[in-house]
């Protein structure tokens, strides 16, 4: 039911803060209640710009900086009746008098400003570690449009061609690619041992690969010590073993951090992850204190936990759900968040949503995987490009828990319905069956998310167990390695004791394999490794697994596996 508010319902609502929650909140609080006195206050120029947009517009793919304005200040007030107050810092909150202390930075004098309901969009900002250099002219963090306009015309103007990034986070591996689109060299600085941390590391090793194939350095497990100066600049990029980079611009991209000082000195509530507590509606501590964005914690939809995920999606909605609050006294609760994210790498898409296996491993649940590489569209189709899609599902209730992707064209489509179906809570078989749409230049008629379905449903109904190339290292001695490829594939690798029979022979073959070993059967992708255990099986074979993945996914998981002999 939607509660419309009385003519005398004129609240006064201040919002602190912009962008993606902050002007969400308002836009929302002025529809919901015509009648509020509405009140934004930023404490930078820009009150309303697409964050996500900035890497793109510093690479020249988005050239005309007016777009990133989602909204000014005038379009606020003239459509929605919004006191928008610019350069305009909030000092404290005073919850028993409902008051705030504000600096207009331009006139350079304090002022007292009432509220009967506070909306906190803070944000985050970027962590910067406390070494000499960082505020050199030549390093830089990427977090608003001030922050863009500095780095762009540094390098319009600058002759230098050697850029280091620190960071392979997603904004990390985004000015990557639009350094690289600049004709810049690129070293590409991770303390981790992988790129973008939300992927669990054989995916990310796909992304890595792109990343080496385009030329970029990479040092992976390898953070930042120092910045070596000469003339005023940084010269050098120091790393923790030692190593020194060259560096004529140099980008942190570390991560960021919360702004909850404001929220911790009026003692609100944070949580055990360091950001603002709060409620279903988005309300603090205090019930008249609402909080969204990077600086609040989410309750994510899979692990049940209270999380920091700092992106637009649940900045966006939180901010809908409070300024309708904040209005209204009413609203329908937030939604748990699954943390859907994306990035383009050059040539290469990655994607998550839901639980990954560091995730998993925090809900202390068990959990079952699978990889499906599969093409974006029918293989007769000109342009198929292929994609791995890595499957976790819980194997007692069958529920999908997470997915990431890595591939070309298509991976966007396919994560977006993998996160819908785990919102919903769907089981792997709910996958099987659902209706997406098929064309040739668009699809195959057993579309990535079915076959990643179907192979999860193998392997819960034992129609065809899986093991992961982690779990080759961990076999009896006595377990057969069964190679179905062709002899073209086999002679340009294959595991060390595999036994080699294609699978067009494997009927005629049997009986040089023991039927009271184990076996496990394996192809390039999954497909035909999957036909030969379905063989082996209704043979007589009591123990047989397919490796999942195939030699496809065999190349990029880490862990220790079975060496590969060419």
């Amino acid at each position: 039911m939607i509660h419309t508010p009385s003519r005398i319902d004129s609240r006064t609502i201040v919002i602190v803060g912009g962008v993606a929650g902050g002007a969400s909140a308002a836009a929302r609080a002025r529809r919901m209640n015509e009648h509020a006195h509405i009140i934004l206050v930023e404490k930078d120029e820009h009150v309303s710009f697409a964050n996500c947009g900035l890497p793109y517009y510093v690479g020249g793919e988005i050239t005309n900086r007016d777009k990133l304005l989602v909204a000014t200040p005038e379009k606020f007030r003239g459509w929605f009746n919004i006191d928008v107050r610019t350069r305009q810092h909030v000092l404290s909150i005073d919850r028993p008098r409902k008051t705030l202390r504000i600096l207009d930075r331009d006139k350079g004098r304090e002022y007292e400003q009432v509220y009967d309901k506070l909306v906190l969009a803070p944000g985050a900002s970027p962590i910067v570690p406390p070494i000499e250099g960082v505020n050199a002219p030549n390093v830089f963090t990427l977090r608003n449009l001030a922050d863009t306009d500095a780095i762009k015309q540094f390098l319009d103007g600058a002759a230098g061609k050697r850029a280091v990034v620190v960071g392979g986070g997603f904004i990390g591996l985004e000015m990557v690619e639009m350094l690289h689109r600049r004709g810049m060299r690129l070293a590409l600085v991770e303390l981790l041992d992988q790129v973008l941390p939300p992927l669990d590391p054989e995916m990310a090793h796909l992304v890595k690969e792109e990343l080496e194939h385009h030329g970029v350095e990479l040092h992976l497990g390898n953070g930042l010590a120092a910045l070596e100066m000469e003339d005023g600049k940084v010269r050098r990029v120091v790393l923790k073993n030692g190593e020194r980079l060259d560096a004529d611009f140099v980008m942190l991209s570390i991560g960021v951090r919360p702004n909850v000082k404001l929220a911790e000195e009026a003692g609100l509530e944070l949580g055990k992850a360091g950001g603002i507590r709060v409620n279903e509606v988005m309300q603090t501590s205090d019930a008249d204190i609402y909080a969204v964005g990077d600086a609040v914690e989410y309750t994510h939809a899979v692990a049940d936990l209270p999380m920091r995920i700092p992106l637009a999606g649940p900045a966006n909605r939180a901010g809908r759900i409070a300024g309708e609050h904040a209005a209204t006294d009413h609203a329908a609760p937030m939604p748990p968040v699954l943390g859907t994210a994306i990035v383009r790498v050059f040539d290469k898409v990655a994607a998550v949503t839901g639980c990954n296996m560091r995730c998993v491993a925090m809900m202390q649940g068990h959990v079952r995987t699978v990889w499906v590489p599969a093409n974006d569209h029918a293989g007769y189709y000109p342009g198929a490009q292929e994609m791995l899609v890595k499957l976790l599902y819980e194997p007692t209730s069958h529920k999908v828990l997470g997915a990431q992707i890595v591939g070309g064209h298509g991976v966007d489509k396919r994560i977006d319905i993998l996160a819908t179906a785990i919102r919903f809570g769907a089981t792997v078989e709910d996958l099987t069956t659902l209706d997406l749409a098929y064309a040739p230049p668009f699809s195959s008629a057993k579309d990535p998310v079915h076959l990643a379905g179907f192979t999860a449903e193998n392997d819960l109904r034992g129609t065809s167990p899986f093991v992961s190339p982690a779990q080759l290292a961990e076999l009896p001695d006595s377990t057969q390695i069964l190679d179905v490829r062709t002899s073209k594939e086999w002679d340009a690798g294959h595991l060390d004791g595999a036994i080699w029979i294609p699978l067009d022979e494997l009927r005629s073959r049997l009986d040089e394999l023991d039927r009271n070993r184990p076996v496990v059967t394996v192809c390039r992708a999954g497909q035909r490794s999957y036909y030969a255990t379905r063989i082996l099986m209704q043979h007589g074979f009591a123990d047989v697994q397919t490796l999942t993945g195939g030699m496809h996914l065999h190349s990029h998981a880490l862990p220790a596996q079975p060496a590969v002999t060419r």
